[in-house]
């Protein structure tokens, strides 16, 4: 009996940590090649050459409320002001690689 409730409470924590793991995990790598394909001209280490104020660095991040991969995702996507669109141009998972890119260069200091 013992050895059956072990397996069961196992089998429950497996299952647990199984649907934590994200589907797609980004790939960092990926992303610095698509940002620099794309992104890089008009936001260079991390900046903007279009709205100086609207960087990509850290604090102008958390202040125009762009610090989540959604929010991230949704701005290339979808574009915004002089931001092109590249939901057409892009997969989802090279939009998730270059959004997590962004957001972990955010936090080093680019």
């Amino acid at each position: 009996m013992k050895k059956l409730l072990s397996a069961i409470l196992l089998a429950i924590a497996l299952a647990e940590f199984t649907l934590a793991l994200p589907v797609h995990a980004a790939d960092l790598a990926n992303g610095a090649k698509i940002f620099n394909a794309n992104c890089s001209a008009c936001h260079i280490g991390g900046n903007n050459v279009i709205i100086a104020n609207k960087t990509l660095k850290k604090e102008a991040l958390e202040k125009y409320g762009m610090n989540s991969l959604e929010a991230v995702k949704t701005q290339v996507s979808k574009g915004k002001n002089a931001m092109p669109a590249f939901s057409g141009r892009l997969s989802e998972s090279q939009i998730e690689d270059v959004a997590s890119y962004i957001l972990e260069q955010s936090q080093k200091g680019w």
